[in-house]
């Protein structure tokens, strides 16, 4: 896949910006970047929108800017001279997205019909917009439009909101998805960057669905793994199962039976995007063991951060 397509996939949301003051531009993606997504598709609906993407290019060389609402190739000219590192068209321009694929310049266009996706294909696109999402059918629209194109990935936007932002993620189709629910008109006319931090920061956690799993207690052999996991079963009435590693006492508790990563144990963390959420800790400067990743099907499912809290070692696994 593409590099930077690769980066809009782990980050999983795409800002879909209109700016009428390009003044704006930097603190705008300072606070999404500061919320947990270093990413703006700055649309060309404006005429800021090329001063805007220039401003974000030279000062926030690390936030990924590209350029929306793409009608022309002169468009794409302006945009990447600009600093735009991606293109997003509202339908299929024909010469628009000839013309980047050309120049090596990543595009994805609107799309919503199978002659769109058929078209996208032929031109050796990786990965589209399904434009408008919502309006257009939804996930149902998507699932059903996109069964025949297997070699194809889709950026839903239009209609996506916290609400709906997890359905459309967890379909593994789904590249990322953009929306405009954190970067409101209001809030950016106002200078409110605080309140979009926070609404970026709420994006990001729904995104990943952090939540507790169950807690891992180091134990020295089988026998010792055996009668801490009874014991927790009898004080608590949860089932015990034993296993071949472990043993649980429910589904919260479970004893190893040697002594495991972690002084005392380990806590494991479930997510609902394993590979977004190793990206995510990647990008807080958080590093992550990956000799301790497990693989199913050729998809992560489990993997350890390298630091220890509180004498736990830390097991992010994918729900």
């Amino acid at each position: 896949m593409n590099e930077i397509l690769k980066k809009i996939a782990e980050i999983g949301i795409v800002p879909v910006i209109k700016l009428e003051n390009a003044d704006n531009a930097v603190p705008l993606c300072k606070a999404l970047k500061e919320g947990g997504l270093p990413i703006a598709e700055i649309t060309f609906r404006t005429i800021a929108a090329r001063e805007s993407i220039a401003n974000v290019a030279r000062e926030l060389p690390d936030v990924l800017v590209g350029a929306g609402t793409v009608l022309s190739v002169e468009q794409v000219k302006q945009a990447v001279e600009a600093g735009a590192k991606f293109i997003v068209s509202p339908g299929f321009n024909k010469e628009v997205v000839q013309y980047c694929v050309e120049n090596s310049i990543p595009i994805t266009p609107g799309c919503s019909t199978p002659t769109d996706l058929e078209m996208a294909v032929s031109m050796g696109l990786e990965a589209v917009k399904f434009f408008p999402a919502e309006a257009s059918g939804g996930m149902k629209m998507l699932k059903a439009i996109s069964a025949p194109y297997s070699m194809l990935s889709f950026i839903p936007t239009g209609g996506i909101n916290a609400e709906n932002l997890t359905e459309y993620l967890a379909f593994d189709k789904v590249l990322a998805c953009g929306g405009t629910w954190m970067v409101k008109d209001d809030l950016i006319n106002a200078g409110d960057f605080d309140g979009i931090k926070k609404l970026t920061k709420q994006a990001v956690d729904s995104m990943l669905g952090f939540e507790l799993a169950h807690v891992g207690i180091n134990a020295e052999d089988d026998d010792k793994s055996l009668a801490i996991a009874k014991r927790f079963a009898e004080l608590f009435n949860m089932p015990l199962k034993e296993g071949n590693s472990s043993n649980f006492a429910g589904t919260g508790i479970e004893v190893n039976k040697s002594m495991g990563l972690g002084k005392h144990g380990h806590l494991a963390i479930r997510t609902n995007s394993l590979f977004r959420a190793v990206a995510y800790f990647e990008r807080i400067g958080v590093p992550i063991d990956m000799d301790t990743a497990k693989f199913k099907n050729n998809k992560m499912i489990a993997v350890y951060l390298k630091e220890e809290i509180g004498g736990f070692a830390v097991h992010l696994l994918q729900k």
